[in-house]
């Protein structure tokens, strides 16, 4: 069932580790990187929820629900990952990031729901972690392809000024033959279970209740969509008025386009049409659970130290440990590497915790356990700022792979539970919001804390993404799943 995500993670972890190489090769400004990447967390937002809502209701004697997803997207995401090292100039590679990103999320998301749909309560934690398992795995040799090629087989590691290495092509190459491989695995080795008669029964008779909370809905809907679109406006002028950062724009778009996702939906409940797919998603994410609610908090600060990490980790050592700016040096490359040796240490030491994280849980919780977890990649990221030693960082990175094997479990496990199982695609893929959101923000505000507050020294985004990591943890403890006590 998991296997897929060796392949899935083969492919992202190859994307956060060269991305910001490939840009800033192709002559990307540094203070510009978290708005280019905001091609891929956009990505998320928007297909997440419509591949979960629609896997939902998919059913296939022969293919199932979820897998028929599994294989687009990973034929997409393959050919994206053979374009993205042979783009030839910056915005051929921010498109090609965007395509594969999309790509890669439609084969993801199903998988999260597959271990809700196949798996009792009791079986989840476990599942969850042999996710883990598989992605820290996965992403490990993806990390360490670059590094690989250059030191074992000789492969060029530098190229002319606007070229990138050969020894990154090939790592790309590799990267689109093995999600392909691994995916398609799962996809015919795999038996889904058939939806439950009562299951969908109970779905159509949430929906006919739903025709008599019409008025509710509509008053609902209006209010929040005049609200998000009033902040959303006054944030634009603000943002024009004050001539702040141009990333800044994002955040006030993201706004206006929220609230009229809502005043359409408040139009077509207007116009009798709630039965549309659009309406649904919209009354469901006004819905959620309350740990769902309380998760997202979680994941909002956890996930904005990975991101704030995955962009700012080669600039930050490239300029603060091997002091060098010269993307055509060898001293900027060798750091470079350095970073796909770091990253795929983290993995590596996650593919190992999430081993032991189910256990801990049971002696513990899974709030506890999240806590420890999370701590220790905080502290891990933190610590970047008093090594001097490359070598040192594989200690930090030991932290930062703790963490990153329990933000790709328990959140899952302690959501699950939680969750109806006739919406456990549609929600998950909600849960995404949660992921995206503070990388969008990322995307929007580093550059402008970079500039503005930390003098261009990209060690001291390192640094926040680590505080950032220990306040997430801090805030699982709020957290109260309804299957705590079933590890």
């Amino acid at each position: 069932m998991s296997f897929g995500f060796f392949g899935i993670q083969f492919g992202f972890a190859l994307q956060n580790a060269n991305t910001s190489r490939i840009f800033e090769t192709l002559g990307a400004d540094t203070n510009n990187l978290a708005l280019y990447w905001l091609a891929a967390p956009v990505t998320g937002l928007l297909i997440q929820p419509i591949i979960g809502f629609y896997s939902d209701r998919t059913w296939s004697n022969r293919w199932g629900r979820r897998r028929p997803y599994f294989a687009v997207g990973a034929i997409l995401a393959s050919l994206a990952l053979c374009l993205m090292p042979n783009a030839a100039v910056l915005w051929m590679a921010v498109g090609t990031l965007w395509i594969m990103d999309a790509s890669i999320n439609v084969s993801m998301e199903p998988f999260r729901a597959f271990v809700g749909d196949m798996l009792p309560p009791d079986q989840r934690t476990r599942g969850f972690a042999m996710q883990s398992f598989f992605i820290g795995c996965g992403a490990i040799i993806a990390s360490f392809l670059p590094y690989i090629f250059t030191n074992w087989l000789g492969i060029p590691n530098s190229a002319p000024k606007g070229v990138i290495p050969d020894s990154v092509k090939y790592s790309f190459f590799i990267g689109a033959l093995m999600l392909l491989t691994t995916v398609m695995w799962t996809v015919f080795s795999t038996k889904e279970y058939p939806p439950e008669a009562g299951v969908q029964e109970s779905l159509r008779n949430r929906e006919k209740r739903r025709i008599d909370e019409e008025e509710f809905w509509k008053e609902k809907f209006f209010k929040i969509g005049i609200l998000l679109s009033a902040l959303g406006l006054l944030l634009s002028i603000g943002i024009y008025a004050g001539s702040l950062e141009k990333e800044l724009f994002v955040l006030g778009i993201g706004l206006l386009a929220f609230g009229f996702i809502h005043l359409l939906a408040y139009k077509y409940i207007v116009q009798g049409r709630s039965y549309l797919g659009m309406v649904s998603m919209v009354k469901d994410f006004n819905s959620m659970p309350k740990t769902m609610v309380q998760l997202a908090f979680v994941q909002f600060f956890s996930w904005f130290a990975l991101f704030a990490m995955w962009i700012y980790t080669t600039p930050a050592i490239t300029s603060f440990i091997y002091h060098t700016s010269d993307k055509t040096s060898a001293a900027y490359n060798d750091g470079a590497d350095w970073v796909g040796v770091l990253f795929g240490m983290y993995n590596g030491v996650a593919a190992v915790a999430a081993l032991f994280l189910p256990a801990l849980a049971k002696r513990t919780s899974r709030r506890a356990t999240h806590l420890f977890a999370l701590t220790c990649g905080g502290l891990g990221l933190i610590s970047f700022y008093f090594v001097s030693d490359p070598k040192m960082l594989l200690l930090s990175m030991t932290g930062v792979g703790i963490a990153w094997a329990s933000i790709l479990s328990i959140p899952y496990a302690m959501l699950s539970g939680a969750l109806p199982a006739e919406k456990m695609g549609y929600y998950m893929g909600v849960f995404n919001f949660f992921i995206v959101i503070p990388q969008i923000i990322c995307g929007t505000i580093l550059g402008f804390l970079l500039k503005n507050v930390f003098a261009e020294q990209s060690i001291w985004i390192l640094v926040t993404g680590g505080i950032s990591m220990i306040i997430s943890g801090l805030l699982c403890l709020r957290v109260r799943s309804s299957d705590e006590v079933v590890i």
